[in-house]
């Protein structure tokens, strides 16, 4: 994975971090930031010698998808 992968995924979940954390102190003035919706993504396999079971969930909210979309801007014009 290259450099820039890498920077742009850790612009991406901080992006995420913050949207979610500013419309979480922001949701007694503007509610509809907090209305979310949960993705679930759970793999799991029984193998003889093997079994495993990952659970991954993502809450997605107005105020995390904008920070989601400020982060992806802020990496374009850092090109």
């Amino acid at each position: 994975m290259g450099k820039e992968t890498l920077i742009l995924l850790l612009l991406l979940v901080s992006g995420l971090l913050c949207g979610s954390i500013i419309g979480e102190i922001l949701s007694p003035w503007v509610p509809f930031l907090t209305k979310s919706k949960v993705i679930t993504w759970s793999p799991s396999a029984d193998l003889e010698i093997l079994k495993y079971d990952l659970n991954f969930q993502v809450k997605l909210n107005l105020a995390s998808v904008g920070g989601l979309a400020l982060a992806f801007w802020i990496h374009r014009r850092m090109k």
